[in-house]
């Protein structure tokens, strides 16, 4: 007997060092490390912020070994501001929200992880419109990944139009009215006796972002381009000819033919003052909460006037892994979720704003019918990045100034333009030095 147990107590020692150097208990496992990783986002509407917070509960849930610490703070230029901040003073985070159009900035300044290899292996990039992908691309390497898009169309109100006599223009995306259409249109509604102005071409003169993504369009569309393809000068190209005949065109809306106001009332579309603007696909959402103001009865929606092109912008927050972080297998496990299908569709279910892919497009029948169809189709077919470049912030504030000083001071155009190619073209020797 005593024989046995000294067998089996001698079996027992045995086993036991046979666990300890694999670096195992018998009993238990290791437990697995939880990495935490540190994402920043742009403040937004409640829908937006929602839209995230459930987002990153569904990656967890799937993906336990990994941790979200999101971070929000601040809206627009604001944030951007805030951003740069952190990163030069050395405050990484392992994920951050960029406006597309900022891209090149970051990555050229070695903030930003290409995930080129990521997005080509992983990534499902034929899911993605080119267009949109041209946008989240610098040097030939791709940097961000979309999760949703954005687009703009032609409002037009209803009653107006049936007081003026004219029929109601085209949903059709492909098949939008022409400038010079829109232009016949706004002369009969325009009527300053009464108070009512023709059409807001593009959000009047705001700050931001805004004035170069719905006024940059108008140059694309009678065929001028902001800066040389290679990204060297404006010169040749912010002042050609066909940019200039935009920027005439444009003048003219307010001065020549007084279609176009400085200055409106509050709410000019919604009470009956304005018979057409240009809107964002999230103004939807925003008019519905007008009472009285009912789509399909009081105001419809077109696509964006073309001139000898028919383009529309593009961009919109994406997502980016930083170069510092510690951790760019994770980061991009949450990236490559955030913006694929799966988070995508949650995210687009819950904000209501346009997907970035194909698929998920597909898969919201409101997004296949009018009106949200023109935005989506528009993004997917005729839409357009903003100049990719590190120079951008200077670019944007130039096409910004440049449509005030047409508008706003009725300057010479050729003149107004020389001067924006002049501080976009110092704006790029800054870069390079």
């Amino acid at each position: 007997m005593k024989k046995w147990l000294t067998v089996i107590i001698l079996f027992g020692i045995a086993g036991f060092a046979f666990f300890t150097l694999l670096g195992k208990s018998p009993d238990k496992e290791k437990p697995t490390m939880q990495v935490e990783l540190t994402f920043l986002r742009n403040l937004a509407n409640p829908a937006f912020n929602q839209a995230y917070e459930e987002m990153i509960a569904a990656f967890e849930a799937t993906h336990p070994t990994i941790k979200i610490n999101m971070q929000s703070m601040h809206w627009g230029s604001e944030y951007e501001l805030r951003l740069r901040t952190e990163l030069a003073a050395g405050n990484h985070p392992d994920i951050m929200a960029i406006d597309s159009p900022n891209l090149a900035l970051y990555a050229n300044s070695g903030s930003l992880l290409s995930i080129d290899s990521y997005m080509k292996e992983e990534g499902n990039i034929d899911d993605i419109p080119e267009g949109v992908l041209k946008g989240l691309t610098y040097k030939d390497e791709i940097y961000l990944a979309p999760i949703v898009e954005s687009s703009i169309a032609l409002f037009y109100n209803m009653n107006l139009f049936s007081e003026a006599g004219i029929p109601f223009p085209s949903g059709d995306p492909n098949h939008p009215m022409t400038w010079d259409e829109v232009l016949e249109i706004a002369k009969k509604i325009n009527n300053p006796a009464k108070g009512v102005i023709g059409i807001d071409p593009a959000q009047g003169f705001s700050v931001g972002e805004g004035p170069a993504y719905f006024k940059m369009p108008i140059l694309w569309q009678f065929g001028a381009d902001v800066i040389s393809p290679d990204g060297s000068t404006a010169q040749g190209y912010l002042n050609s000819k066909e940019a200039l005949e935009a920027l005439q065109f444009y003048q003219d809306l307010y001065r020549k033919h007084g279609v176009a106001a400085v200055e409106m009332p509050p709410a000019p579309f919604e009470t009956d003052k304005l018979g057409m603007t240009i809107l964002g696909s999230w103004a939807i959402s925003e008019l519905q909460q007008t009472p009285g103001f009912v789509l399909g009865e009081d105001y419809g929606v077109a696509p964006l006037p073309k001139g000898k092109h028919q383009v529309v912008p593009n961009g919109g927050w994406a997502l980016g892994i930083s170069s510092k972080t510690k951790h760019p297998e994770e980061a991009w496990e949450f990236v490559k979720f955030a913006t694929g299908y799966e988070g995508s569709k949650l995210f687009v279910e819950i904000s209501g704003d346009l997907p970035a892919r194909y698929s998920v497009a597909r898969d919201f029948p409101e997004l296949n019918e009018y009106p949200k169809n023109i935005f989506v189709q528009q993004d997917q077919n005729y839409s357009r990045n903003r100049p990719v470049t590190p120079a951008y912030p200077v670019i944007s504030e130039a096409i910004k100034e440049l449509f005030e000083d047409v508008g706003l001071e009725g300057e010479n155009v050729e003149e107004a333009a020389n001067k924006a190619v002049e501080k976009i073209n110092n704006g790029l020797k800054d870069i390079k030095k």
